[in-house]
């Protein structure tokens, strides 16, 4: 296994599924489509999933100062 900037991983990611979490708990899944410096993110095909339903937005912004991780590699899709 290499050493990776986290930038890295994203980079290799963009195109693939990711899960986020935001810092009120919600979970977003969708495909990576873009990023930058401040971690601001842009999805595809982007949904919000709870235990109870999911909500589907399309695409989606979310600002980087939002955000407690992003899982690459997994995707409700």
């Amino acid at each position: 296994m290499t050493n990776q900037r986290p930038f890295d991983t994203l980079n290799e990611s963009i195109g693939n599924g990711v899960i986020i979490r935001l810092k009120d708990g919600q979970e977003v899944h969708g495909t990576l489509k873009a990023f930058d410096v401040h971690m601001n993110i842009v999805l595809e095909n982007a949904e919000e999933v709870t235990n109870e339903s999911t909500k589907k937005f399309g695409t989606l912004i979310v600002r980087g100062d939002n955000i407690i991780f992003v899982s690459p590699g997994n995707s409700s899709e």
